[in-house]
């Protein structure tokens, strides 16, 4: 798909389509290179700061993500009057700031708060690329894009891991930081002299906090927007809540600690591969349609996931397999309802991005966390989680389409009903 900077203002750096998606992904990468390659070095964490209880170590995952989701809403309004690049410049100098100092951590809350910091400034990759790619497009295009902008960074969990299980191999867990710390200044140094600037003067709005709440209330008000936020929300929370406890799955409940990299792989690759096929087939079958068979098939396979592990039949290469076909199914959702929620929100981008975020990973770490605590040696309370989330997102979703699956209205009025 071309993308076009030509009609920008300004005459800054017109990266070609290749260039621009390469660089959108490898900002969105920060995040996941924050959380997978860092998963096998969380036994060697806790032994190293002396955690206690097992299941705190997951505190590693989810103080990042609360702090990624609870800062978009001041990224957002910050680069909707500032610009898109400056903010994000700032952000991604602070991620590379904080993950040295995870490096440097002497306890365990001191590594925790530095990771819900770490998070806090990776926030404005996740805002500033969906709102960039939302001012250059629209509803099947944003879509498109955004589908290969994942597919790109779907690449990080197939290699993080393993490439975490490497670092371990020769060093400590200290230097996985320090990597996600030149990560980041390399995604920072290509960014600022590649990236144009892509807001319109016209759409550089006030930092007043009338105008801020106007944003706030446009985004939370719009019927399309908030029902596919918080459907959104839902599925975010049983991705986090497997990222979270995988390591604890693998080792702790099948005993293979050298294959967490393969089944990071083996799950990542099939969401690549749905990622590519959402790209070509948004255009075609809309959004609607392509979305919503995605989450029926993931309530499908979270269901009969739930059925295998009651019935004790769950054995690893099962696990994997479901597992599989869940975040293939899983990949054709989270695109599409981010980009049904940002449809009718162009001139607030930025803000509604911010609240999209806020909303959908807060959210998703909430339930992550709650959920994660639930771990008791066994499958039951993680399947149980997840198909419990996906019965909410198909509720969410029912609702807000007024219960017209594949074909809900182009334009919606505001307000869910009650």
């Amino acid at each position: 798909m071309p993308i076009d900077f030509n009609h920008l203002p300004g005459d800054g750096p017109r990266p070609g389509a290749r260039e621009a998606i390469a660089m959108f992904a490898g900002l969105m990468a920060l995040n996941a290179v924050a959380m997978d390659i860092m998963v096998p070095a969380l036994p060697e964490i806790a032994r190293g700061l002396r955690i206690a209880n097992e299941n705190d170590r997951q505190l590693v995952v989810i103080a990042y993500l609360l702090g990624f989701g609870s800062t978009q809403l001041l990224w957002g309004p910050l680069a909707d009057r500032l610009g898109r690049k400056p903010i994000l410049a700032v952000g991604v100098f602070f991620y590379s700031l904080f993950a040295v100092g995870c490096a440097m951590a002497t306890s365990f809350p001191l590594l925790v708060a530095s990771r819900f910091a770490m998070g806090m400034a990776a926030a404005t990759t996740r805002v500033l690329v969906v709102a960039m790619v939302r001012d250059l497009f629209e509803r099947e295009a944003m879509a498109r894009v955004m589908s290969l902008v994942f597919m790109t960074f779907m690449l990080v969990p197939v290699v993080a891991p393993n490439l975490g299980q490497l670092i371990l191999a020769f060093a400590s867990w200290r230097a996985i930081f320090l990597i996600m710390a030149g990560y980041g200044m390399l995604m920072l140094l290509w960014s600022w002299f590649r990236l144009p600037e892509t807001l319109h003067p016209e759409y550089r709005r006030s930092l007043h906090p009338a105008e801020i709440g106007a944003g706030i209330r446009g985004a939370l008000g719009e019927r399309q927007s908030l029902g596919y936020t918080l459907a959104l929300t839902a599925l975010s929370g049983s991705l986090t809540l497997y990222i979270a406890t995988v390591q604890q799955i693998v080792y702790d409940v099948f005993r293979a600690p050298h294959l967490i990299g393969l089944v990071f792989a083996a799950v990542a690759i099939p969401m690549a591969i749905a990622s590519f096929l959402n790209s070509r087939l948004v255009g075609r079958a809309g959004l609607r349609r392509v979305g919503h068979s995605g989450l029926i098939l993931y309530l499908a396979i979270s269901l009969v996931h739930l059925g295998v592990v009651l019935a004790g039949a769950e054995g690893l290469p099962l696990f994997v397999l479901l597992q599989g076909a869940s975040f293939f199914a899983f990949a054709f959702t989270s695109a599409n309802f981010g980009s049904l929620a940002m449809e009718h929100m162009g001139p607030i981008a930025g803000t509604a991005s911010s609240v999209q975020g806020v909303i959908s990973t807060v959210g998703g770490a909430v339930i992550g966390l709650i959920a994660g605590r639930q771990f008791d040696g066994t499958l039951v309370p993680f399947v149980a989680s997840v198909a419990l989330c996906s019965l909410v997102a198909a509720a969410l979703v029912l609702l807000t389409d007024r219960r017209q699956l594949f074909a809900g209205k182009q334009s919606t009025e505001a307000g869910l009903p009650a």
